[in-house]
C-alpha cells in the first residue's frame, strides 16, 4: 500500500489579487494509462492510490485562485510568473483589469464558474470548469494564444469522453473512499489473525519449557505457580482476541451497511450538479451568457478545431517541426471525429507531407523524429479511415 502522496504542492501568489494559494500537481508515476486514443486522450487511467479513482488527472492541469478564481495552466511558467517580464509587461495588465471587472459582476461567467468548482463532490466536472476559467482568462489577453485555447478545449473534450464512458465521478470517488476504508479494515483483521498465531506459538513455547525433561520434578513443582500465572494471562489474551474478532465482525457488517448507504444511494440518484438537474444544464445556462462555454464533447472539439486552425494559420504560437505536424494532425483527426471528412482529408494530406519532409530532413537525428514518425503513422492510418467514410455508401 503506497504511503507517499500522489501530489506535489506549490505556493504561488495570484497575479491578479495577490492571494498566496497552495496548488497541487500530480507526481510522475501516481497513475498509469492503458494507452492513448487517436487524438492522444489517455485511456483507462488507474491511480496507484485507489481513493483518487474518481479524479481525472486533468483536475490538476490548471490552478484556480481560491479568492478571485483567476486560472492558468499549472506549469513552470506560471510558478515563475514573477520573473516572466513578457507576461508582466504585455499580458497581465489587460487580463487583470478585465478579470476583476467580471468578478465584480454578480452573475458573470467568472463568478458562476468559480463558485461552481467543487473538487470534493464533483472532481471531473470541476476539471472542466477550471479549464473553462483558464480559457476565459486567456481570452482576456490582447493577443490570446490560439494554440493554448485549442489545447484547453481538447482536454475538455477528453474529460467529457471519460465521463461518458465511466461512472458518475461522485460515485467513483465514493467507491475509492470505501476501498481505502476496506483496506484499513483488512490490515486490522490480518494483524489480529497474526497476533492469534503469535499467542498460540507463545503458548506452545511456554508449555514446552515447563514440560521439559531437563527440569527435575522438584524444579517443576517450584515453577507450578508461574505456569498457572502464564495460563491465566494467556487465557485472558485469547478472550481478548475473541472479543476483538466479534468487534471486527460487527465492523464488517457496519462497513457493508455503510457501502450500501453511501455508494448505493449515489448510484440511485440522477447525476445532479448543485441546484441544476445535470452538469450539462448548468453549462447550457452558462453558454447563454458566454459563447466560449461548451456543453459536451462535440462542442469542445469544434472549439478546439477552430483555435488549432487559427494557430496553424498565423504560425505565431506553433513552432516548426513536431509541434506544427501535431497541430495539423489534430485538426484532421478532430475534424474526422465530428464528420467533417473533407477538412480531415485536407489536413491529413498536409500532415503526411510535412511529416515525411521533416523526417527526411532530420534522418540523421532519430531523437528529433520519434514524435513525427508516430504522428505520421497515425495520420496514414486515420487518413485511410477518413477516406473510407468519404466514399458513398
Amino acid at each position: 500500500m503506497p504511503t507517499q502522496s500522489p501530489f506535489l504542492s506549490y505556493k504561488i501568489e495570484c497575479p491578479i489579487c495577490k492571494t498566496v494559494n497552495e496548488f497541487e500537481t500530480v507526481r510522475v508515476g501516481a497513475y498509469t494509462e492503458r494507452g492513448r486514443d487517436t487524438d492522444f486522450c489517455p485511456l483507462d487511467i488507474k491511480w496507484r492510490f485507489p481513493r483518487y479513482d474518481g479524479y481525472n488527472p486533468l483536475l490538476f492541469f490548471t490552478a484556480t485562485c481560491s479568492n478571485c478564481f483567476y486560472t492558468r495552466e499549472m506549469n513552470n511558467e506560471f510558478r515563475d510568473w514573477k520573473n516572466d517580464n513578457h507576461f508582466k509587461t504585455y499580458r497581465l495588465r489587460s487580463i487583470k483589469e478585465q478579470h476583476l471587472e467580471q468578478l465584480s459582476i454578480a452573475d458573470s461567467a467568472v463568478k458562476r464558474l468559480g463558485e461552481a468548482v467543487d473538487t470534493t463532490r464533483h472532481p471531473n466536472e470541476s476539471a472542466v470548469l477550471k479549464l473553462l476559467l483558464a480559457i476565459y482568462d486567456e481570452s482576456l489577453s490582447e493577443r490570446p494564444h490560439a494554440l493554448d485555447l485549442g489545447r484547453f478545449y481538447l482536454r475538455i473534450a477528453w474529460i467529457f469522453r471519460d465521463m461518458a464512458r465511466g461512472e458518475d465521478s461522485g460515485t467513483q470517488l465514493l467507491k475509492g473512499m470505501m476501498h481505502e476504508i476496506d483496506s484499513c479494515y483488512s490490515r486490522m483483521k490480518m494483524t489480529l489473525e497474526e497476533f492469534g498465531v503469535d499467542v498460540a506459538a507463545f503458548t506452545t513455547t511456554v508449555d514446552s519449557h515447563f514440560e521439559s525433561e531437563q527440569l527435575s520434578a522438584h524444579v517443576q513443582s517450584q515453577l507450578l505457580s508461574h505456569r498457572e500465572l502464564y495460563a491465566a494471562e494467556i487465557s485472558g489474551l485469547k478472550e481478548d482476541i475473541e472479543n476483538c474478532e466479534q468487534r471486527l465482525n460487527a465492523i464488517r457488517q457496519l462497513l457493508n451497511e455503510h457501502r450500501t448507504a453511501l455508494v448505493g444511494s449515489a448510484e440511485g440518484e440522477g447525476p445532479r450538479f448543485g441546484q441544476y438537474s445535470s452538469f450539462e444544464n448548468f453549462l447550457a445556462e452558462l453558454k447563454s451568457i458566454w459563447s466560449g462555454a461548451v456543453t459536451n464533447e462535440r462542442e469542445a472539439i469544434e472549439q478546439a478545431i477552430g483555435h488549432y486552425k487559427e494557430a496553424f494559420a498565423n504560425g505565431r504560437d506553433i513552432s516548426p517541426g513536431n509541434q506544427q505536424i501535431q497541430a495539423s494532425y489534430l485538426i484532421a483527426e478532430l475534424s474526422r471525429r465530428i464528420g467533417d471528412y473533407e477538412t480531415a482529408k485536407e489536413y491529413f494530406s498536409s500532415t503526411i507531407k510535412a511529416g515525411q519532409e521533416f523526417i527526411y530532413q532530420n534522418r540523421h537525428d532519430q531523437s528529433r523524429t520519434i514524435l513525427a514518425r508516430k504522428i505520421l503513422e497515425l495520420a496514414i492510418e486515420q487518413g485511410r479511415t477518413n477516406l473510407a467514410a468519404l466514399k458513398p455508401a
